[in-house]
């Protein structure tokens, strides 16, 4: 292509359940990566492709709204390109949606918004291990919401991340937080124009510690504020979830409710079973 010459670009949607692959980001010769997948399914048809992700989703870490800009020499309609991908991807990767957009657009530079959703399970599941974190003992839901409640704003989360990059800044404006309930699910959103590495799933971690009662919600937003030592204990990727990615303008209105939901079970006078 010569130079000068525009370059078509899409927009894509994709869902993936991140339990075989080592995350989004395909680095020197990891195998098994989301942004790998894609690359080599769209160079079986298209030519100079260049694939881009609005996160970088960690190993075993899921995402049912992660947007990919796919720049390529071809193009081709918006419903023959995700054919064309989805009939070479993986069953466990899907692209959903597909549309042109400036070749200036970056879904990593341009997202203004990151939305992501942890599912933590209360009893032992069957069907869904692959998508929860599957906590035994009793939690304090209540304990809980309180100490997400304080989690909006802007904080110095230098204690909830293992960080690679020590001129990285700690700060981050998180614009929602909630915590809810449905079937035998607890439910954790968060929303945020970025994270730390590993930082939700240690917020997680915390936020299950109160549940537990080791720790009060005042002992949490007290680490959140930097104050103390850094929290170690990291939540499992299993149960997390990219949910959404919003640019410029767009609103996130869902209402919180699970990928892959949880039933209650039925009680008898023995208790629970576990």
């Amino acid at each position: 292509m010569a130079p000068g010459t525009t370059m078509p670009n899409y927009r894509l949607l994709i869902e993936y359940e991140g339990t075989r692959y080592s995350g989004w980001q395909t680095q020197g010769n990891t195998p098994r990566t989301i942004q790998g997948n894609l690359i080599r399914a769209a160079r079986e048809v298209y030519s100079r492709v260049d694939v881009g992700g609005s996160g970088r989703t960690d190993a075993g870490v899921h995402a049912t709204g992660q947007v990919a800009h796919l720049k390529m020499k071809e193009s081709p309609a918006p419903l023959e390109l995700i054919r064309a991908l989805n009939d070479r991807l993986p069953h466990d990767i899907c692209v959903l949606d597909a549309a042109p957009v400036a070749e200036s657009f970056h879904a990593r530079h341009d997202a203004t918004k990151r939305i992501y959703l942890y599912q933590i399970s209360r009893r032992r599941t069957a069907f869904a291990k692959p998508f929860v974190w599957w906590i035994k003992d009793r939690l304090d839901a209540r304990a809980m919401e309180s100490a997400c409640s304080g989690l909006t704003g802007m904080h110095d989360f230098s204690l909830f991340t293992d960080r690679r990059n020590e001129a990285e800044s700690t700060k981050v404006l998180v614009e929602a937080a909630e915590l809810g309930t449905d079937g035998e699910l607890l439910l954790f959103r968060i929303t945020a124009s970025h994270y730390l590495w590993k930082m939700v799933r240690k917020l997680v971690a915390a936020l299950v510690e109160v549940g537990r009662g080791n720790m009060t919600p005042d002992d949490m937003l007290a680490l959140v504020d930097g104050e103390g030592s850094r929290f170690e204990p990291t939540a499992p990727p299993s149960g997390l979830f990219l949910e959404a990615v919003t640019f410029g303008r767009e609103a996130f209105e869902r209402p919180l409710a699970p990928v892959v939901p949880v039933a209650s079970t039925a009680t008898s006078g023995r208790g629970r079973r576990r």
